[in-house]
């Protein structure tokens, strides 16, 4: 929009109010001078980018498994016009990542600043998802975003896997910062160099909004509970995602199984072993003995669901929200998509192990005889556990600071990239009961997942523009309110109001425009049975 000479709407809305902008215009040059060195980046209709710029050093060889350090400074002008490789990482169904990568020389990052950015503009930092074991910064594309907003978008890549999170008794003997979260300590990394280098390139490094979704959202919730995070972003976006990490303890379990997997449990020096051991050995061994993030250190000493219950955090305003069947997505990836759909012995076996003591209350309460498919009631029975423990989250967060709260309800949306292609080849994933809007399914309304511009219609059009107008005030003054979209109150226990995001339906041949019909609703805990799952022994 600013490419047109339009304004957006955090821009009007300042206008309006006197506010005057802050700092001289960014250069037009391509070229800037970060802290590391001259960078230069490519122009695009409506933006720049800079792209593959390193934050931190390459962590490979006696690098492997510690924490971040400062890239080394580099002579001339550097070349920002290409993507970096991507972190390590075994192949998935995600376009562009049908083969094994092992790269380890990935702590990069990418800049996208719109034409005309002036003053000291809002920044939102993005973490990308992947389940800590997948994904980069290059899978978000947002150039919808940014031509319709006028903020400044920062995308990372951050170490995964056992590469990232490995948590042993000889690497905390090394430092007792990193082990069990050296990826998370890499997005803090990133988020210092924005500190020192964003208003080179017209952002305003005191207006940061960190937002993930799925691992990226935990990640986001990781960072609100990190003590030194603080100063580093003023507001938070949980996407999908939840509020915890395991113990020191668990991960080291999850870690000594890798060790053995890997073949270097009776190694004379663990460590030397494993560093010695090439990145297609490490991917490969963690296939079957997988590392999650763990606790550990000064800068993740306290679980974030801890934190979050007793007001012990980054206290910035925070929107989070999820869709409205978050978990029809795994239903179809761990059973359909592999040519075992659930039976109702598979069903109840998985009962019995998510839900443990209240698994007999579960299966009386999602009978499969209620529902089509075995693989349905599951999802539904998954759907409701997991809205309650968001809720659960929603709630606690609300206690201590502005929340917004919001689920993605457009049920009728062309599923995210990876699942709009299978579904192009593929009978079982265009007749899989998905039962509305997945896991992903919203991140292409706020730009172009994986690159790929999806067949929405043109209400869906307008809900994307809507969330984005949502997302741009927000990331302006912690408020999605504004004048042209739908009232959305702060959450409050007492209501239980929340957005839900959804677009109209339309007749194409009638008189009316294409529109948004998102509203403030309370009927998130009626429509997942939130009732059920708080009646359940904890």
């Amino acid at each position: 929009m600013l490419a047109l000479g339009l304004l957006s709407p955090v821009a009007a809305d300042a206008l309006r109010s006197g506010a005057a902008p802050q700092g001289a215009a960014r250069a037009s040059s391509l070229v800037v001078e970060t802290t590391g060195g001259k960078v230069k980046g490519g122009s695009r209709t409506g933006y720049d980018q800079w792209l593959g710029i390193p934050y931190a050093a390459t962590p490979a060889g006696d690098r492997r498994w510690t924490a971040p350090r400062a890239a080394a400074k580099w002579a001339g002008t550097r070349d920002a016009t290409r993507f970096s490789d991507r972190c390590a990482q075994n192949s998935g169904w995600d376009p562009g990542y049908e083969k094994i990568i092992t790269t380890e020389d990935c702590l990069d990052l990418n800049v996208y600043v719109p034409d005309g950015t002036r003053g000291r503009v809002p920044v939102v930092v993005w973490i990308h998802g992947g389940g800590n074991t997948g994904g980069a910064g290059q899978d978000t594309d947002p150039r919808k975003f940014i031509q319709q907003t006028g903020a400044i978008v920062v995308t990372v890549n951050y170490r995964l896997g056992a590469l990232g999170f490995l948590n042993l008794p000889q690497l905390q003997a090394e430092s007792e910062d990193g082990p069990g979260n050296y990826g998370l300590l890499d997005q803090q990394t990133a988020l210092r160099w924005v500190r020192s280098n964003i208003s080179r390139f017209g952002g305003d490094p005191a207006n940061v909004t960190i937002a993930g979704q799925s691992a990226g959202a935990g990640a986001v919730c990781d960072e609100l509970a990190s003590p030194t995070a603080k100063g580093l972003f003023a507001r938070a976006v949980i996407v999908s995602g939840g509020c915890n990490l395991q113990s020191a303890a668990s991960g080291q379990a999850q870690s000594q199984a890798f060790v053995r997997q890997v073949g270097c449990d009776s190694a004379p020096d663990v460590l030397v072993c494993l560093r010695g051991k090439s990145a297609a050995d490490i991917l490969a061994a963690q296939k079957t003995a997988g590392v999650s993030p763990s606790l550990g250190g000064s800068a993740f000493p306290v679980n974030p669901a801890v934190a979050v219950r007793t007001g012990d955090f980054n206290r910035v305003p925070v929107m989070l929200g999820q869709t409205n069947s978050e978990r029809g997505l795994f239903t179809f990836q761990n059973y359909d998509y592999l040519g075992a759909p659930m039976t109702p012995a598979t069903y109840e076996a998985a009962v019995r192990s998510a839900y443990g003591a209240n698994a007999g209350k579960v299966l009386a309460e999602y009978p499969v005889s209620a529902y089509g498919t075995p693989g349905e009631a599951w999802t539904a029975a998954q759907n409701g556990s997991t809205s309650y423990t968001r809720q659960q989250l929603i709630a606690a967060l609300s206690q201590w600071v502005p929340t917004y709260a919001y689920e993605f309800a457009e049920s009728d949306t062309p599923h995210f990239t990876s699942i709009f292609l299978l579904q192009q080849k593929s009978g079982t994933a265009r007749d899989f009961p998905f039962g509305g809007a997945v896991h992903v399914d919203d991140l292409g309304y706020l730009w172009e997942y994986l690159g790929q511009t999806l067949p929405y219609d043109d209400d869906q059009l307008e809900l994307s523009r809507q969330m984005i107008t949502f997302w741009d005030r927000f990331a302006a003054n912690g408020d999605p309110n504004g004048s042209g979209t739908p009232a959305w109150p702060a959450y409050s226990t007492s209501t239980g109001e929340m957005m839900s995001l959804v677009a109209c339906d339309t007749s194409p041949a009638g008189n009316q425009a294409p529109a948004a019909c998102s509203r403030a609703t309370r009927d998130f805990g009626e429509e997942h049975n939130l009732g059920f799952w708080a009646s359940l022994p904890s």
